[in-house]
């Protein structure tokens, strides 16, 4: 049976060890993230079971998060935490989508109480694996791009996950070292260029035109940024 895995997001350091600490020693699969930008990435990567967020963080806030996870379709539950305790920002994080509200300071038996009674309530609900953008359809089950014309877009296992990796990761700016590691995996040897050439015939076989509602912008020195 696989380990119940919680993502915490928070910025204090202290914290943040602590418990991640004494949530390891519950026989929980822990991993942490200390911004707003770290915890979009590893939701991308990974589905956990729970997300433990801070409300204040130096790049976002914890609603935001929240809104942009259920908006995505994520399905962890979430317990924010939180200094705040007046009554619209309790609620101001209910409509975000969290489960469970927790002020700050907080015993911390009571947090493991209210992380047992989360994940009691049942799995999650899958993260979303269908997307659409610029008219374009993913299937992540079935491994499928449909084009706004509603034909199979034919494309390559490598082609398919590097368009996934994009999308994960649209907005942000990807190294080439980057795309490598999440596309073809760390421990392979790949030259940078190959997904130069990998980019090529994913904006061809897509027919991408400058007046497409989607762009894969090439970013001098760095890598590529994948906007909708």
């Amino acid at each position: 049976m696989d380990t119940t895995s919680i993502l915490i997001v928070e910025d204090d350091e202290d914290l943040r060890l602590a418990l991640a600490d004494n949530l390891r020693d519950e026989g929980y699969d822990v991993e942490c993230a200390a911004t707003g930008a770290g915890a979009y990435e590893a939701t991308a990567i990974r589905d956990f079971d729970l997300v433990i967020l801070d409300i204040m963080l130096p790049d976002t806030d914890g609603y935001s998060i929240c809104r942009a996870l259920r908006e995505k379709g994520y399905g962890a539950m979430i317990m924010m935490l939180t200094a705040r305790s007046l009554e619209e920002d309790l609620v101001r994080g209910f409509e975000a989508g969290a489960d469970d509200y927790l002020c700050k300071p907080y015993r911390l038996r009571e947090l493991l109480m209210r992380t047992q009674a989360l994940l009691r309530r049942g799995a999650p609900s899958p993260r979303a694996t269908a997307h659409t953008f610029g008219g374009f359809r993913i299937d992540e089950v079935s491994r499928t791009l449909t084009s706004p014309d509603n034909e199979v877009v034919d494309l390559t296992k490598t082609e398919f996950d590097l368009l996934l990796c994009f999308y994960r990761f649209r907005g942000q700016a990807l190294t080439r070292d980057r795309i490598l590691d999440v596309v073809w995996g760390a421990d392979v040897i790949v030259d940078g260029r190959t997904v130069d050439n990998f980019v090529s015939s994913l904006k061809r076989k897509m027919n991408w035109r400058p007046s497409s509602r989607f762009s894969i912008t090439s970013i001098r020195g760095v890598g590529y940024r994948f906007e909708i």
